[in-house]
């Protein structure tokens, strides 16, 4: 069986950024990238996805997006930007392994791979994001509803949906992003437990991550923003609020039910609806942890700022909040490949030979 010093688990930002630091200390990982090409989730995001965050505060250690610093990428740049971070990476990069299962082995672990492969490692990263696992929460009357039930990691773009009737589930980000674009050629209404809650985009002429980076606000513990924010953001530059306040993307509070091609208001009131897409977050990728004992019942790791409470050697990158409000971000991911890196790098020396040296 080969045996190496760190599986990657994910080729995405969080596993290129892990490989890049922990080739800064002196160990080899190799990367294990499930699709045909070390660029995670990116090519799956909907068409007009930009990222939040200008380019110049986007970027993953060594290497710039290049051009505008203040523009706000594309998906299609950040695609094309980790496949050539991923060119650049001095770390051996295998695509179309996709990881089964992982196992303790002594001091290390075992991986099994689709292909029916193993491979020992000392240390594990375990950087699989979350877009391949949506939250699809059970609503009322669903099974008997008509219409069409989706969830925005299977949304691309606004033209299947041109003058249906449209009911997004979310308060977020994208629920809102989503939302806005369907208007244009749908009939929406944006339905969640809390009102929206606006974050703006710009302040004093610069972009909000500029005051982030500068105050040190994206490396404040997480629970800092849940105790003081109390809810979900939603960046904008004031277009989003306006179609709330203007009634052109209306907002109500969640339907009680779900029944026959309607769903049911709170008030009792009705509204018809072809289509009832989720914009209700995800839930980390672990599956492959599971006989390991690793997670609990729910499926979610147990780890302190991604550092497993359960088995030394393994770690976690890119979970939402994991360390920081930055922490599944291009912007915020190395600070935390940083963090875990040092008990890996501790780990992997303390066993030689479950690193086969």
């Amino acid at each position: 069986m080969e045996y190496v010093d760190v599986a990657v688990i994910g080729g995405g930002q969080s596993g290129l950024a892990a490989a890049h630091v922990l080739r800064g200390r002196g160990l080899e990982p190799v990367v294990l990238e499930a699709s045909a090409e070390a660029t995670g989730s990116w090519p799956d995001y909907y068409d007009s996805l930009t990222l939040f965050s200008p380019a110049r505060f986007s970027a993953l250690p060594d290497l710039e997006f290049g051009g505008d610093g203040d523009r706000y990428p594309h998906r299609d740049e950040v695609v094309e930007y980790l496949a050539r971070y991923a060119h650049r990476l001095d770390a051996e990069i295998r695509t179309r392994t996709r990881v089964e299962s992982v196992e303790r082995d002594g001091a290390g672990f075992v991986l099994r791979t689709d292909d029916g492969c193993t491979l020992g490692a000392a240390g594990i990263v375990a950087a699989t994001g979350a877009f391949g696992n949506p939250l699809r929460p059970e609503l009322p009357g669903r099974q008997g509803f008509t219409g069409e039930v989706l969830h925005v990691a299977d949304y691309r773009d606004p033209a299947p949906y041109a003058g249906k009737r449209v009911v997004v589930v979310g308060g977020g980000n994208s629920a809102v992003q989503v939302g806005h674009e369907l208007a244009e050629s749908a009939t929406v209404t944006l339905t969640s437990r809390s009102p929206v809650q606006f974050l703006p985009q710009i302040r004093d002429g610069r972009d909000l991550h500029h005051w982030l980076t500068s105050t040190g606000f994206d490396q404040l513990p997480p629970e800092w923003l849940i105790h003081y924010v109390g809810g979900t953001l939603v960046l904008d530059t004031g277009r989003y609020r306006e179609a709330l306040e203007s009634g052109r993307l209306p907002r109500r509070p969640m339907f009680t039910a779900m029944d026959g091609d309607e769903v049911v208001w709170s008030d009792g009131s009705r509204e018809r609806a072809d289509v009832v897409l989720l914009a209700t977050g995800y839930r980390p990728q672990l599956d492959y942890l599971a006989k390991l004992g690793a997670l609990d019942e729910n499926g979610l790791p147990l780890h302190s700022g991604g550092i497993s409470a359960t088995h030394p050697g393994l770690v976690y990158l890119g979970l939402e909040f994991q360390r920081s409000f930055a922490s599944n971000t291009l912007r915020g991911v190395a600070r935390d490949a940083e963090y875990v890196a040092d008990a890996l790098v501790a780990h992997v020396r303390e066993a030689p030979a479950a690193a086969g040296l």
